[in-house]
């Protein structure tokens, strides 16, 4: 809907005293059908986001990516310094190596032992000996094995791979750079963008509405806008989704999303935008904004009555642009002032024009 506003708002009155009237212009307001859209601020994310962040501690020697790179799954990422890993494992397979040679050796003894024992050259005490000492020859080999897979696994970890395909975030660190586990910076994130997500919430009584406009209409809300934030509207549109169950007790509302295609890779995780949510409304009376008073958080109008105006106290119930939705105070056919409310006061005499061009379009 359209609404134009032509007439005399532009008329000046010079010189009017308490008995002289004032110009205004008054329109008769009738009920109308209107689109209403409301936009609530938006963060976007990628549909994987994943942080990168090294496993093991040691100076970055190799950075194989640059920021803003796209790259596939299991792709180089960075390599820590491996020289301490690398002698880790060599430690580890000599000593595997040690605890193999001690259980064959008790092996070999154990063996020796069962038949002095039944020739009762051994006594069977001897035999629970090697038995036992053989048994903890195994034990010590499967240890020095898992320390040896264990240092295997941390060398592995000195080569950071991409674990998703995406786009590579920021990388705060350089070659040189001592990391760790603990550090609090990731060494970069990895996005994927195909599609994005963007995250905005709704208060709970504007989220009841939702819920019960979409409910009245399979079609209602089925696809979302997006403004950018250069302010521009996004050629694609999203798909909305519930993001999350229950409503925050802390700031009293719920979580949703919407799901855009980004082919172009102009949406960005991190970035921001405007969801615009629309509906159609009829049977509703919307009057412009310019003709609303706001005196402590209370809105009133002006109403043409016998050539002088009375103030009026009106419900707003929303906004859409530069139109109030009324919601009480105002009746169907009654004539509301149009300008120059600020110098109007209660049962002041006025001379009324009619404007007969605010029409929806």
């Amino acid at each position: 809907m359209v609404i134009s506003l032509f007439g005399s708002c532009g008329k000046k009155n010079t010189g009017n005293t308490n008995e002289n009237p004032i110009d205004i212009d008054f329109w008769e307001v009738t009920r109308t059908s209107m689109k209403v859209e409301t936009k609530y601020p938006a963060t976007l994310e990628g549909t994987v986001n994943v942080n990168i962040r090294t496993q093991v501690t040691g100076y970055l020697q190799e950075i194989y990516v640059k920021e803003g790179d796209y790259v596939q799954k299991g792709a180089k990422l960075f390599r820590v310094k491996p020289d301490v890993f690398i002698e880790q494992v060599n430690n580890s397979k000599a000593a595997y190596d040690v605890a193999l040679a001690a259980e064959q050796s008790a092996k070999i003894e154990l063996a020796k032992v069962k038949p002095l024992v039944e020739g009762k050259v051994y006594t069977e005490l001897q035999l629970q000996t090697a038995t036992a000492n053989y048994e903890a020859a195994k034990a010590t080999t499967a240890q020095a094995k898992a320390i040896l897979e264990s240092s295997r696994i941390n060398a592995d970890f000195s080569l950071i791979t991409a674990p998703v395909s995406g786009y590579i975030g920021r990388i705060p660190n350089r070659a040189g750079n001592l990391i760790s586990p603990s550090d609090s910076q990731p060494l970069t994130m990895l996005s994927e963008i195909d599609n994005i997500y963007a995250y905005f919430s709704l208060s709970e009584a504007d989220f009841i509405s939702f819920f019960n406009d979409r409910k009245k209409s399979e079609n209602e809300y089925s696809s979302v806008e997006m403004v950018m934030a250069n302010g521009s509207l996004y050629e694609q549109k999203g798909k909305l989704e519930i993001a999350s169950g229950n409503i925050d007790r802390t700031t009293g509302s719920i979580a949703l999303k919407a799901v855009f295609p980004n082919p172009d890779k102009l949406l960005r995780a991190g970035g921001s935008g405007k969801i615009i949510l629309s509906k159609d409304l009829d049977n509703i009376i919307a009057i412009p904004v310019s003709c609303v008073k706001d005196i402590q958080d209370k809105f009133f109008v002006f109403v043409l009555q016998d050539n002088k105006v009375k103030m009026k106290t009106i419900e707003i119930e929303s906004r859409s642009g530069n139109f109030y939705i009324v919601k009480s105070g105002i009746e169907n056919n009654e004539k509301l002032v149009l300008n120059r409310i600020d110098v109007l006061k209660e049962d002041m005499p006025v001379s009324a024009t009619a404007v007969k061009n605010l029409n929806n379009q």
